[in-house]
């Protein structure tokens, strides 16, 4: 029997416990599209369809011992960065980035919830804004992260599109201004801007209250699409594919908002 040598994609983030995001969504979002995945844990969170408990910072140099055991052995064809949680482990991290060269890195910011919560503190902002988003390859701000970072209030498609202009001069190659904040027509409706190309990119709205990890799992399939060597603007467009279709079978499972249903074909109809 022949060896099989696939992609390789690293995911840098916490842990869900309850299995819809984070770590967890991300490998599932890798294996699906036939990459090997592996992992750097930032954070140990407690928590379930109704929300998180508890969460447990590593130490920066455990989530950096985990990059380089990872980078030096195996090798990577794509990153993807989740919730880093402090300025010391976003610092840590965009250290260690920087010496690996140019591999394709997707940025989910994981600043703020797409309800509008915080999930990271004033230090964290800055050094996610001044440290990790110059390196980024594909930026995924969703509408509150994108009013952030670009000092805008969004509420039209012509605010995303400004939005998605000004955040691009922080330094990332490409920005998504991610939608599903949004309401009425342009809830899910994404904007992409590279510099040169500005584009609006639509995908079905599926109704379903079962949306928790979206967020992961689009920036994951992303980054696994990147891996398969596809351009920045063909991995976006696989992956709002793919998202859509694990909307269209997400898992009614616990008491709150259930997970997408990333291993979808294998689900019973």
């Amino acid at each position: 029997m022949t060896a099989l040598t696939p992609s390789v994609a690293l995911t840098i983030a916490g842990s869900d416990s309850g299995g819809g995001a984070g770590i967890q969504a991300d490998l599932r979002t890798f294996a699906f599209h036939r990459v090997h995945g592996t992992s750097a844990l930032t954070c140990i969170t407690a928590q379930n369809t109704c929300g998180v408990t508890r969460v447990d910072a590593l130490p920066p140099e455990a989530v950096i011992a985990q990059i380089e055991a990872v980078t030096q052995d195996i090798g990577v064809q794509a990153i993807k960065t989740g919730m880093l949680l402090n300025a010391a482990i976003m610092t840590a991290v965009a250290e260690t980035l920087e010496t690996l060269g140019t591999i394709p890195l997707v940025v989910d910011p994981v600043m703020v919830s797409r309800t509008g919560a915080p999930l990271i503190d004033d230090a964290a902002i800055a050094t996610l804004t001044e440290q990790l988003l110059p390196l980024a390859t594909v930026l995924t701000p969703n509408r509150y992260e994108a009013q952030m970072l670009s000092g805008l209030t969004i509420d039209t498609l012509a605010e995303m599109e400004a939005a998605a202009q000004a955040i691009y001069q922080r330094g990332p190659a490409a920005v998504l201004v991610k939608g599903g904040g949004m309401t009425g027509d342009l809830r899910g409706v994404d904007v992409w801007f590279d510099g040169e190309t500005l584009l609006t990119l639509r995908t079905e709205t599926i109704a379903t209250q079962d949306t928790h990890g979206t967020g992961c799992t689009l920036a994951a399939a992303i980054a696994a699409n990147l891996a398969l060597g596809k351009a920045p603007q063909a991995a976006v467009r696989a992956a709002k594919d793919y998202v859509t279709q694990a909307l269209q079978a997400s898992l009614r499972i616990g008491k709150g908002q259930g997970p997408v249903g990333h291993f979808y074909p294998l689900l019973e109809a």
